[in-house]
């Protein structure tokens, strides 16, 4: 979309809103009939577009396609899935022996998604896409066996609601929605910011704790560049239309690192803003975050040399690395660095023998400390191996 065309909002400003009922009721309406004001133009792979019906794909309502980050054989989780069109992408992409779980609590959409399910999993020959009700800011809580248990024991007082409460944490702690750890790759699109402020510490909680250690969190989402004023934070029509919501750019990737992820980058960013409210700016990105670096610090006498192009960098646990300088780092680190989206721009030392797990002594990570090569090749090297006249004889050894 050019500047020239750019939408310009006028905000409604009212004095209180409810975020979920504000969204509830404006995604069950586009459930039924297509919003063109609650999406950003995408392009996706036009092969795996092919299955779906077009039902679900003029009622997908998002600004990126993370989808495109995820590989076979992988877990996935959508947050906030909507009509199930990235999940379907997803399902052919990780194939018959990955999984797609798709999260919602909007009825109208989750209806949607599943009446397309039998038909979608006979198409590719296989079924690997399971759609669950309950909010991405709760991932324990199957919002469905709480409702059977509601339509039993209806709520007509305070004891009522407190015995209520005492069964949505039984079935947190016993049948959650999605487990700890079980999870590969977490995608999302243009749904983190539809999320009340209040409860977003515990959304990105929730993201760090259903991820596997190693896992990865793609988001497509709406990004402001100002602070939105809490004027236009109080409107309904455009906290739902993905707008007053928004993120200020910089504090979406602080968000991620904060809640315990390393790794975090820009992948795509849009150019021009999407829309525009009283000179605020919002656009589409999509970020990656990783899960892993929790843990002891553990000495194997391993080093990296940053490649560059930088002359410094540091990371999210403060290590300063210093292009072409071999930087002691502890194991765990060792093995993030050798990683995406490290691995390209580091080459790994180890040392000439290795250091056993019981040998192994706790290693202070905050030092910083140039890793002198005697601590990787032994104290007591003394090796000498110079060309022979037999190796000049073979072809690009001299």
């Amino acid at each position: 979309m050019s500047e020239m065309e750019l939408p310009v909002i006028e905000p409604n400003d009212s004095a209180s809103l409810n975020v979920e009922e504000a969204v509830r009721d404006r995604y069950g309406a586009a459930a039924q009939e297509a919003e063109l004001a609650l999406c950003c133009p995408v392009d996706y792979d036009p092969q795996y577009l092919k299955i779906i019906p077009e039902e679900i794909i003029e009622r997908d309502y998002g600004c990126g396609d993370p989808s495109k980050h995820v590989a076979a054989g992988e877990t996935v989780l959508d947050l906030g899935s909507g009509g199930g069109k990235i999940c379907y992408i997803a399902s052919q992409i990780v194939g018959a022996g990955g999984k797609v779980i798709g999260v919602d609590r909007n009825d109208e959409m989750l209806a949607l998604a599943r009446k397309y399910e039998s038909q979608i999993g006979e198409q590719l020959g296989y079924s690997n896409v399971d759609f669950r009700k309950g909010s991405i800011q709760d991932l324990a809580l199957d919002l469905e066996a709480f409702e059977e248990h509601l339509i039993s024991n209806p709520v007509g007082n305070s004891s009522d609601w407190l015995k209520a409460e005492s069964v949505a944490e039984k079935l947190r702690a016993t049948k959650p929605l999605v487990a700890d750890d079980s999870v590969d790759v977490i995608v999302s699109n243009c749904v983190l910011n539809l999320v009340s402020n209040e409860d977003r510490q515990q959304l990105f909680t929730e993201i760090f704790r259903v991820l596997k250690r190693g896992g990865r969190a793609v988001i497509s989402d709406i990004v402001s560049d100002e602070q939105v004023p809490e004027h236009l934070q109080k409107d309904a029509s455009l906290w739902s239309g993905c707008i007053s919501g928004a993120f200020v750019e910089d504090e979406f990737l602080a968000a991620f690192e904060q809640a315990g992820f390393y790794g975090v980058e820009i992948l795509s960013r849009q150019d021009d803003a999407w829309a525009v409210v009283e000179g605020i700016e919002f656009r589409s990105v999509t970020i990656r975050a990783y899960k892993g670096k929790e843990g002891p610090c553990k000495d194997h006498k391993q080093a990296v040399i940053y490649n560059g192009p930088w002359k410094q960098v540091i990371d999210d646990d403060g290590h300063v690395l210093n292009r072409g300088v071999r930087t002691a780092v502890c194991a765990k680190t060792f093995e993030i660095y050798n990683r995406e989206p490290y691995a390209a721009q580091i080459t790994p030392i180890e040392p000439h023998k290795a250091v056993s797990d019981e040998d192994a002594t706790e290693y202070d990570c905050r030092g910083n400390a140039v890793r002198h090569p005697r601590e990787t090749k032994g104290q007591a090297y003394d090796a000498t191996n110079l060309p022979g006249d037999d190796c000049c004889d073979t072809d690009g050894c001299c």
